[in-house]
């Protein structure tokens, strides 16, 4: 399994209450493409620039999909700029693929059977591994998912236990991920104030 999947099962086998945002998600799953790439050598980076690699496929069809989708003109994409524009809507493309393969299922209502719930991994030697990769603190995958909400907290590490591309892309998600809340919380704030205005002036 790829990091970036690893990362999808266990952000799914949160408890309801602890529910993750799936814009958070998306960022994080699309760092953890480029990690994964980086390690099959489908890319490198040149400082924060993603410099591709061979066409290998990697035998994952999402992450043959995001390598088939790296900008292959100088001056390259950046690192941030991958962020945002792969990780549109990944994380629904996650679990449809996930859910496609048989590791996830929709769970069923008690009280009204023929409806369908939220989204659960499977009992698999799947969910198993990431369970297992994310209790043991892995500290890539503990990186990615406290970036994603999944943990509340991220490892200490230093740059020599990872590597210097690897460190440039956990920095990358966790700017983009501060980013997107500022963003909430600007459009919460706009949202309220307009609300109090529609409320004044009736």
């Amino acid at each position: 399994m790829t990091t970036a999947r690893d990362l999808a099962i266990v952000a799914l086998d949160m408890p309801p209450e602890r529910s993750v945002e799936q814009g958070d998600l998306s960022l994080a799953l699309a760092g953890a493409e480029v990690i994964d790439l980086v390690e099959a050598e489908a890319l490198a980076l040149d400082g924060d620039r993603i410099v591709p690699g061979s066409k290998t496929a990697t035998g994952d069809r999402l992450l043959d999909d995001a390598a088939a989708s790296l900008v292959r003109r100088e001056p390259y994409e950046t690192v941030e700029d991958w962020l945002w524009r792969r990780g549109r809507e990944l994380s629904a493309a996650y679990v449809d693929d996930l859910e496609k393969i048989g590791l996830v299922t929709r769970e069923r209502g008690r009280r009204f059977p023929l409806r369908t719930g939220r989204t659960v991994p499977v009992d698999s030697p799947a969910r198993s591994g990431a369970a297992e990769r994310r209790t043991s603190g892995e500290p890539v995958l503990a990186a990615l998912a406290a970036a994603a909400g999944v943990d509340d907290k991220g490892p200490e590490f230093g740059e020599g236990l990872i590597g210097e591309a690897i460190t440039t892309v956990l920095a990358a998600v966790g700017d983009a991920v501060m980013e997107l809340e500022a963003v909430r919380q600007r459009r919460a704030i706009e949202s309220a104030a307009f609300d109090n205005i529609w409320r004044g002036g009736v």
